[in-house]
């Protein structure tokens, strides 16, 4: 594929950086160039020039989408964005690389198929199935659901090892259970599905592992980076939200079966493998 044909919106996120590697020659633009939610940027180019889109943008603020604010901002750019994506996408032909999300689930069911039907719980959550079905619509596009991204950037590793090096003892979620996700795995899986050219549909991706919590990863962090893990202190995400305002209710159980990706060809790095290079990174700098 032609990389000076593809768009990357979100260019400067966790996973916006992570295609600069597959993608070194995509152009990549971000909100202030090119708002995804405004129906009048798409107007602005020349889409024969293009082969495909890649959508790494999101609002991500899950808490913040409760609010009647945060609400319309959440579906003008999970929802609405990706409807004007499609229309644009099935004029020109172009095909659209959409990442997803766990959120989509109640996380009552697992592991997570890609033909499970939406059960979202929050307001995000419900944001993201519409974008979903909306890049459904067209045939030449793939969905990537995933869960727990790491990228460059600010994310819960960092953030644990920062707390570590501060003394701080934090209590951490040990109710809800996934796999994290690399953003350069996760950039990596866009590349194999769009240069071997796999069938369109939706794939899950994380990264291969154990089913573990946010504290059993917040223990980890403390203990890669010379930090006691027992300074960690696993809490339900009942008792962590308790007596707070706002807050959108999260899925306990977050698996996706790895399967369908696999048969691609494409099998994901152990998580905890790449975890203690992710630290060792981390504790260079």
């Amino acid at each position: 594929m032609n990389n000076a044909k593809i768009l990357v919106t979100g260019g400067n996120g966790q996973l916006g950086n992570a295609l600069k590697q597959y993608f070194p020659s995509a152009e990549y633009v971000d909100l202030d160039e090119f708002n995804i939610s405004d129906p009048e940027v798409y107007k602005n180019k020349d889409w024969s020039q293009y082969q495909a889109i890649i959508n790494a943008a999101a609002y991500t603020n899950v808490d913040g989408a409760e609010s009647p604010e945060g609400r319309v901002i959440a579906w003008q750019a999970n929802a609405n964005a990706l409807a004007y994506m499609a229309q644009v996408a099935a004029a020109n032909n172009l095909t659209i690389v959409h990442v997803s999300s766990d959120y989509v689930f109640d996380g009552t069911k697992v592991p997570h198929k890609e033909d499970e039907h939406f059960s979202p719980l929050s307001v995000y959550g419900a944001s993201k199935a519409a974008g979903d079905l909306a890049i459904s619509t067209i045939h030449n596009h793939y969905i990537l659901r995933t869960s727990w991204v790491v990228g460059k950037g600010k994310n819960f590793v960092k953030t644990m090892k920062e707390l570590a090096e501060k003394g701080v003892e934090p209590k951490v979620v040990n109710d809800q259970r996934g796999r994290l996700t690399f953003a350069e795995d996760l950039a990596g899986a866009i590349s194999h599905l769009l240069t071997t050219k796999q069938p369109f549909g939706t794939y899950n991706f994380t990264n291969s592992g154990p089913i573990v919590s946010w504290a059993d990863i917040a223990k980890l962090t403390y203990e890669k980076t010379g930090h006691n893990p027992n300074d960690v202190t696993g809490v339900s995400t009942v008792d962590y939200y308790a007596g707070k305002e706002g807050i959108a209710p999260r899925p306990l159980l977050s698996e996706l079966d790895l399967t369908k990706i696999t048969n691609t060809g494409l099998t994901p790095r152990d998580w905890q493998t790449t975890l203690n290079n992710y630290i060792e990174e981390l504790n260079d700098e």
